[in-house]
Formats: structure tokens, C-alpha cells, sequence
């Protein structure tokens, strides 16, 4: 395999992503330039068990993801597209235990979906995956570079799909890399499905046989079946594309019914020429770069720029936190002094499943109405989706005689802003543990139980999944927000005339924001239940503990908070109004309210926070903590009602304080 990509694109095909004819495309085009199916993988170099081991020491498996650093030298930020012998194995092992445990459930003749981000080690790792799913007579549809809703609703969309593997570390640095498998539903393994495959793996690994079965199955490759999958990429990737069309209009306008698509999209055209918006992608190379985002967001009215739009043109370091939106910052500012009409712009994260924002902030709370870029951070974007979308959800409702409760699922840190929203709605907030597939089953729980389910995510993470999609998605993102700043009522011609989510949140009586009809999106953000939350990304989110054993943490955490309340709860009072708390524990899609290790199972890996309430038995506050699924850090968080940072930060800190006192017993 050649250690550079063939980018070599014609001028004008670039950006054309309504039918996949994207510099991607025309490098899956030229794969057998890249692709050697007669070579042997393991021709030159054939690992140790000994080497085997240390490579899957690092290696980090929870129901978000597989990660590990898979450069060579174990530099998190190298470019290099070469990954180690040993890496193959561990690659080659994933691709035996997916096919194991598909046919453990009965399915003989399984055909998967298998695509990557645009990682340089990511064609590496497929590479392997596909050698050993055609040695084991899997039928496979391979797409390469294609962002994870895409392969995701192609896959929930495919009769005969029976599941899907793909190759990403999401948000974490260019040097790493990972897998994430899942069903025919589209939907990333959680639950016991993902503990079973990880245990199989386990299993697995443990045995110096594995690589004898691995280089073997790379071995005797079939090279003809290898080309078919090869020249059958161009044909998936676009079909892929245009499912993923078809699916995020139905997802976007709540229905399968092409008319009552049509006449979504019908609405909101008409009121994006009442209110133009401009909307600026900074895809930073991403899998994103090869999806359907221009062609889709202009065929909607939109006005659009995308920039960093080739595969693998990473350009900035790949979360979309903090520093790394400046790009897009300054990008939109330079757009906006040439049409005032751009005001909103995102970036992806390497698999494009979320995207953080950046808009133009118009507020007057500093009495300068002057553009300015500003970043929404992920908490306020989760509580913008969820405002759209509830309000989308009643009027679907309207007329039709459903009585079905509605309900919004979240993620244990999610700021308790959501339940101010939610409230507004007349639904009620389920929280599960940390992890977008813990979201989704507890999703599924609650629509077998009557319960409307149309927006639920992450809210600390960014991002937002809009039923029936079971990902999250950044296109879907940006038209939840087009119908707060789009639809505004009283429009001529605009089949949702009576649409006006702004309106209805003013008179809910939970803000105390007065509407005006010149709103802008600085105005929207403003007139949320104000919450001051630490941000997922930041230094202080992030702990580096010596305990390994996590339910000892807990459990010594616990004594020393015991301590902490008692001399710290006249203070509490006095500056906070704080008066009471309660401890809840999240593990899977479960939330056990109550004091000490018998509300925890298992490891006792999930989060664990302490809700604070005032003398109204009104919930103001919490503090949380988890170690993390996919990198060795132990993540904490706090979450203070008011826009206060002084109550934030102390509460931050002492949760710290707390931490590091139980780390050191």
C-alpha cells in the first residue's frame, strides 16, 4: 500500500457533493493506485505476541469507541499514514470478533458497511479490516472517506445491511485512531452489545494464536473479490450520499411524507428570503469534506461558503473546542463584512458527527451592537436544538389528537438549563449515562413506554440527535437553529405561517425574555435559563488520578464530601442558597438516586454527581464526575445556575479539592 493518497481533483468537481463527485470520490476512483490487493501486509514484518500486547495496552474500549494512538512512535499529533505490524493484528483482530459475534446472533452471511474519516492511518486500518472480512466471506460494501451520519443512515436504510464498522477516533488528535461498530439500525453498539464484543475481543487478544489467524486470513485474501469492493466504492459512496439526502430531509422536517417534506422545505425558503442567512462551514479536511453539507444547505435557500473542504486537509488541531474555532471565527467575520447575511458557521469534528458554531453576535447586553464572532458553547447549543425542537414537535402535533407524553433525553452532565426548556413544552427530562449510544437505547426505552423522543443528545459533548436519526449530526444542528432564526409567523405565502418556536418560548413563562420581531440569534441565546457550566474541553474539565479502582475513589470521595458539607454548608447557605443535595449515580441507561456504593454496580466506572437544592427544594446546582471512556483522564464538572462565574468556579474548584483528598488515601 502506497503511503500517500492520490489527490490529484479537476477543477469544478470539488465542491459538487449532491452526487458524491467529491475529491474523495476521485480518489476511491483511483484506490487501485492506492490499494494493492496482491501484497501481503504482513510480507515484511510479522509481530510477537510480546509486541502484540504492548500495542493493546493503550488501547481504550467503552461503548463510545475503541482508541488508541495508532502512529508509529506513539506521536498523538503525527501525520504519518503507517501503522505498526502489531497495530494490523490488533485491527485485523477486531475485523474476526465483529464477524464472530455477528454470526453468534445467528446472521451467517453477514453483509457490513466499513468506511473511515479522514485520518492518514485510516485507509491503513481498513485495509486489514476488509482483507479479513473477505476471508471470511462477508459481503462488504465499502465506502472509504465518508462522515459517520452519512455511513450511518445508509446502513439503517440498507434491507440487507447487518451492520457497519467504522474506522474513526472522532474528536481525539490526528494520530489517533479507532473503531466504532453497530447494528442494521444504524445505530453504534451500547449495552450489552458492546460489552460482549469487547469481552470477545478480550478473549481474543489473550492468545499468541490470534496472530497466526490474522496474518493467515491477510494472507489468503481473495485479490479479485478485493478489486470488486474497490470498484464498487464510487457506487456506494453515492449511494450512500443520496440516502443520507433523503433520510436528513426526513429527519429535518419530522416526517416520511415527500409532500409534507416538501412543504417544509417549501416554508422555509420563503422565510430564508425573508431573513437571508449565510451559513460557513470550516470542515478542517474532515469526513465531512465528502458529504452532501453545500449542495443540501443551498438547495434549502441557505447562502454558503465552505473552506478546508478536501479530505485530509487538516488544518488545526481536530476538537472543535476552544482555539480551534479561531479559524472559523475569523473566517465568518471576513464573510460577514462582505454579506451581513453570514452569521452562522461550524466545525466538524474528523467524523462529522457533531459540529460546534460560531455566530455573529449582535447582543446589547454591552451596549455595542457592533458584529462580532462569538463561539456558542456546547450546553447552549444542546439548549438551542432542544427550544427548536420541542416547539417543532407541538406544531406537528397540532391537530392530529396525540396525547403521547414528550420527553428529552440527556446525558448525566448536561446542564439542568434543559430542564427550564423542557418545562416550557409541557416534557420531561430522562438522563442516562455518558455515552451517545446510552442516549439512544434509553431513547428506544421510552418510545416502547408512549413517550414522544424527537430530540436527545449530549449536551456537554455538543451536538444533537434528531429522531429518527441515531447519531449526531451537524447539518441536522444547523436546521434546528434555521427554525429559531428562520420562522418568525405572519408571513405571506409561507406554509408555516403560524410557526414561531421565538414566540412561543417568550410566553412560556420560563424566561423572562419579551419578544420582539426583529430577533436575532444573540437575542435567542440570551433569553435561556442562565447556567454556568464548565465546558467538556476546558483544563479545569480534565484530572489525571493515580487511582485505578474507581469504585475506591468513589466510595472514599463519598467520606470526604461527608466531611466537606459539614464544614462548608453554612457558607453554602449563606452565598449560595444552597441548603440541601442528593447524589445520583448513571450506569448504562439507568439514573439510581442515593447515597453510597449500593446505588453502583460492576466497576462503578459511571458518572456520579451531587444535585444541590435551595430552600424551595428547587434544583440550582451540581457537581460531577466520570473517568473517561476514551482517554486516560478522569472528567469533572459543575454546573451553577446564574451567569456568576465566582459561584461556578468555587464549586469547580472545592469538587477538585474533593477529588484530589480521595485520590491521595
Amino acid at each position: 500500500m502506497h503511503s500517500t493518497l492520490p489527490w490529484e481533483p479537476c477543477p469544478g468537481v470539488m465542491n459538487c457533493n449532491h452526487c458524491g463527485d467529491t475529491a474523495a470520490d476521485l480518489m476511491v476512483q483511483n484506490s487501485m493506485n492506492y490499494y494493492e490487493p496482491e501484497h501481503d501486509p504482513f510480507s515484511d514484518y510479522i509481530p510477537t505476541f510480546g509486541e502484540l500486547t504492548d500495542a493493546e495496552k493503550p488501547l481504550i474500549l467503552s461503548a463510545s469507541g475503541w482508541r488508541k494512538i495508532f502512529a508509529p512512535e506513539g506521536d498523538e499529533e503525527s501525520t504519518t499514514p503507517d501503522i505498526s505490524a502489531a497495530d494490523k493484528v490488533l485491527a485485523g483482530a477486531a475485523a474476526l470478533c465483529f464477524v464472530e459475534f455477528l454470526r453468534s446472533q445467528e446472521i451467517q452471511h453477514p453483509l457490513v458497511w466499513i468506511a473511515c474519516d479522514s485520518r492518514p492511518t485510516g485507509p491503513g486500518v481498513l485495509d486489514i479490516m476488509l482483507r479479513v472480512f473477505i476471508s471470511l466471506d462477508v459481503k462488504v460494501k465499502a465506502t472509504f472517506i465518508t462522515a459517520a451520519p452519512e455511513l450511518m443512515s445508509a446502513v439503517k436504510l440498507d434491507n440487507e445491511a447487518h451492520g457497519f464498522a467504522y474506522i474513526t477516533a472522532s474528536h481525539n488528535p490526528v494520530g489517533h485512531n479507532g473503531l466504532k461498530f453497530g447494528g442494521s439500525n444504524g445505530a453504534v453498539y451500547g449495552g450489552a452489545y458492546s460489552a460482549e464484543l469487547i469481552s470477545r475481543y478480550k478473549a481474543l487478544l489473550k492468545s499468541p494464536a490470534i496472530i497466526e489467524r490474522v496474518t493467515e486470513l491477510c494472507r489468503k485474501t481473495d485479490v479479485d473479490t478485493y478489486r470488486s469492493i474497490l470498484e464498487s466504492v464510487p457506487t456506494f459512496k453515492k449511494r450512500a450520499a443520496q440516502k443520507y439526502s433523503g433520510f436528513t430531509r426526513q429527519v429535518v422536517s419530522g416526517s416520511e411524507e415527500p409532500a409534507k417534506q416538501a412543504a417544509f422545505f417549501e416554508g422555509l425558503k420563503e422565510s430564508l428570503k425573508n431573513t437571508p442567512t449565510g451559513v460557513l462551514g470550516e470542515l478542517n479536511g474532515s469526513a465531512r469534506s465528502t458529504s452532501i453539507d453545500r449542495h443540501f444547505l443551498e438547495e434549502a435557500g441557505f447562502l454558503v461558503e465552505m473552506h478546508n473542504d478536501t479530505p485530509q486537509e487538516i488544518v488545526h488541531p481536530i476538537v472543535p473546542e476552544g482555539k480551534n474555532l479561531d479559524l472559523c471565527r475569523d473566517l465568518l467575520l471576513k464573510a460577514n463584512e462582505k454579506n451581513s447575511a453570514f452569521t452562522l458557521g461550524y466545525v466538524p469534528d474528523n467524523d462529522g458527527d457533531r459540529g460546534n458554531l460560531v455566530f455573529i453576535n449582535r447582543s446589547s447586553r454591552d451596549g455595542c451592537n457592533a458584529p462580532a464572532p462569538r463561539v456558542i458553547e456546547a450546553q447552549e447549543v444542546f439548549g438551542l436544538v432542544v427550544l427548536a425542537e420541542l416547539a417543532y414537535q407541538e406544531y406537528l402535533s397540532r391537530g392530529t389528537g396525540l396525547k403521547e407524553p414528550s420527553a428529552v433525553v440527556v446525558n448525566g452532565p448536561t446542564s439542568m438549563r434543559i430542564e427550564g426548556i423542557a418545562r416550557a413544552f409541557g416534557a420531561e427530562v430522562f438522563r442516562a449515562e455518558v455515552g451517545e449510544a446510552n442516549a439512544v437505547n434509553l431513547a428506544e426505552e421510552l418510545r416502547t413506554k408512549g413517550y414522544q423522543v424527537r430530540i436527545l443528545g449530549e449536551g456537554s459533548n455538543g451536538g444533537n440527535i434528531t429522531h429518527p436519526s441515531t447519531v449526531r449530526d451537524p447539518l441536522d444542528t444547523v436546521f434546528s437553529l434555521s427554525k429559531l432564526i428562520a420562522f418568525r409567523g405572519k408571513q405571506e405565502q409561507n406554509r408555516m405561517s403560524d410557526f414561531n418556536p421565538y414566540a412561543q418560548w417568550c410566553r412560556s413563562g420560563e424566561t423572562s425574555a419579551v419578544y420582539t420581531p426583529d430577533f436575532n440569534l444573540s437575542q435567542v441565546l440570551e433569553s435561556l435559563p442562565p447556567f454556568t457550566t464548565t465546558s467538556a474541553y476546558e483544563a479545569e474539565a480534565k484530572m489525571h488520578i493515580k487511582t485505578r479502582d474507581h469504585a475506591a475513589l468513589k466510595r472514599h470521595w463519598e467520606e470526604v464530601f461527608l466531611e466537606e458539607w459539614e464544614h462548608n454548608k453554612e457558607f453554602l447557605r449563606s452565598s449560595y442558597g444552597i441548603v440541601s443535595w442528593r447524589e445520583v449515580n448513571y450506569e448504562g441507561t439507568t439514573a439510581r438516586t442515593g447515597f453510597g456504593h449500593e446505588y453502583r454496580s460492576g466497576s462503578e466506572k459511571g458518572g456520579l454527581k451531587i444535585i444541590f437544592s435551595n430552600e424551595a427544594g428547587e434544583d440550582t446546582d451540581f457537581i460531577w464526575m466520570r473517568g473517561s471512556g476514551t482517554e486516560p483522564v478522569f472528567r469533572v464538572l459543575a454546573d451553577s445556575y446564574g451567569r456568576d462565574p465566582k459561584r461556578h468556579e468555587w464549586l469547580l474548584q472545592w469538587h477538585r479539592s474533593m477529588i484530589t483528598s480521595a485520590d491521595s488515601v
